[in-house]
């Protein structure tokens, strides 16, 4: 049987509780989850993609099917040559769905066996998001709920640096 392969792309810039939510769930419904920070080259981030890939690391560590990676380009593309059956994506409020849903039809265009698995958030996590993150943490803000504690000192660091 094919393994089932799952891509879970974003910026996670930088990573918060309910993406790591989202990764916990999504490894227990495939084979393997390829955890996939998405490079934009016209976006400057709070954190670069290789200390983003070693806070998922770090976070992730104990989760055995799951793998971190980075990409430019298309997903639907980086999910083809990871031999993905799905994307996975978390939809918080209305306006995620109306996004994801243009997302999941281009990518399905793109490549026609790739479909889309959204996730709710769980409770905690529901209006979560690393922009709320990096604003509490530019004013000093407690981030104990926020981010894995593995991870806080970095987003700390690079806050009161004035990044």
């Amino acid at each position: 049987m094919r393994e089932r392969v799952a891509v879970y792309p974003g910026s996670f810039d930088p990573p918060t509780n309910g993406h790591l939510d989202l990764i916990q769930r999504a490894s227990a419904l495939f084979d393997r989850l390829i955890v996939a920070v998405a490079t934009n080259t016209d976006k400057q981030g709070l954190f670069p993609v290789d200390e983003r890939l070693e806070m998922l690391t770090a976070i992730t560590r104990d989760i055995p099917n799951v793998q971190v990676a980075s990409f430019v380009g298309l997903t639907a593309e980086f999910a083809r040559e990871c031999n993905a059956v799905a994307v996975v994506r978390g939809l918080r409020v209305m306006s995620d769905f109306e996004f994801e849903l243009t997302m999941a039809i281009t990518n399905q265009k793109l490549n026609p066996s790739l479909e889309t698995v959204c996730l709710m958030p769980s409770e905690p996590h529901l209006f979560l998001s690393s922009r709320i993150v990096r604003e509490i943490a530019r004013f000093n803000g407690d981030l104990s709920e926020l981010v894995p504690p593995q991870i806080e000192p970095a987003i700390r660091k690079r806050c009161r640096n004035g990044v």
